[in-house]
């Protein structure tokens, strides 16, 4: 229970900088920002591993490198597509990836895939083209990019749930806060960016996003990932998309729509009949996802 309580905290965060990234964006580069976003991360985690003393291990780096390029590649996708399409739309698309962990899981570890899974993966397709589309039949580029980062947020909440078991928490988090930015580093200096360059606009959404929705949030996520599985965290992150989509309305007056609205609770639908029958089958018998 306090486990489920703390990932729940998580989603808080996560959906809170759907806003404060989209903001951002209007600001700076989409790989400058994530430079300087996990840069600081990096660093403040550096520091509580030097304090620790602990070895970092080939195993870890590794690991951590695996889930980097995963974690990479869902906040790429992200951050460039709230460039494209509203933060609620993100917030929601994102939020796909708890129908995609159950499914990759049993691909993966040839499991059978149950009909909850399948309808809900209609219902949320539905859902999806009606949130992305408001009835019109066309696709947004933003609203692909999200989906695309929903497919890397499951794979990395697959592979955390892994590997979190067998690794130290904070060198394994460390590791991949890294690569992240290293990887951003790198892109922003090719687009013409500066990492180091000092933009005073962003400094709260750069604080909020390093220190509580990357530091906090993926220390959490791999500790508790310790003691339940990946399909019941991926349940429990379903919330992030309706919290992502509060905060775009109190903060930005972004509104669904009618269409949109339907598409959203069909996706949510969609998300709880694939995940719930399964959370309890999936923590008992499924240890290493």
């Amino acid at each position: 229970m306090a486990a489920d309580g703390l990932l729940l905290l998580c989603t808080v965060f996560w959906g809170l900088t759907f806003v404060l990234v989209k903001e951002a964006l209007g600001k700076v580069g989409a790989f400058l920002f994530l430079a300087q976003r996990f840069f600081l991360a990096f660093a403040v985690l550096s520091i509580l591993s030097l304090v620790r003393r602990r070895r970092l291990t080939a195993a870890a780096l590794g690991r951590g490198t695996l889930l980097g390029c995963f974690l990479f590649g869902a906040f790429a996708f992200q951050t460039v597509a709230l460039q494209y399409t509203t933060a609620s739309n993100a917030a929601f698309l994102t939020g796909l990836n708890v129908i995609i962990v159950p499914a990759l899981g049993a691909l993966i570890y040839c499991y059978r895939v149950p009909w909850t899974v399948k309808a809900g993966v209609l219902l949320a397709s539905i859902g999806l083209l009606l949130l992305c589309t408001q009835g019109r039949w066309s696709l947004n580029p933003g609203d692909i990019l999200a989906g695309l980062c929903a497919l890397f947020v499951a794979l990395h909440v697959i592979f955390t749930g892994r590997y979190a078991r067998e690794s130290d928490v904070v060198l394994l988090t460390t590791v991949q806060i890294g690569f992240i930015a290293l990887a951003s580093g790198m892109l922003a200096v090719l687009l013409g960016d500066s990492p180091w360059r000092w933009h005073g606009e962003i400094f709260w959404s750069l604080l909020i996003c390093a220190l509580f929705a990357t530091v906090f949030t993926f220390l959490i996520q791999t500790a508790m990932q310790r003691y339940t599985s990946a399909a019941h965290t991926a349940l429990v992150f379903c919330m992030e998309p309706v919290f992502g989509a509060i905060f775009a309305a109190l903060m930005l007056g972004e509104r669904l729509g009618p269409w949109g609205i339907v598409g959203a609770v069909l996706i949510l639908a969609g998300i709880i009949l694939s995940e719930a029958p399964r959370s309890r089958q999936f923590s008992t018998k499924q240890t290493d996802v």
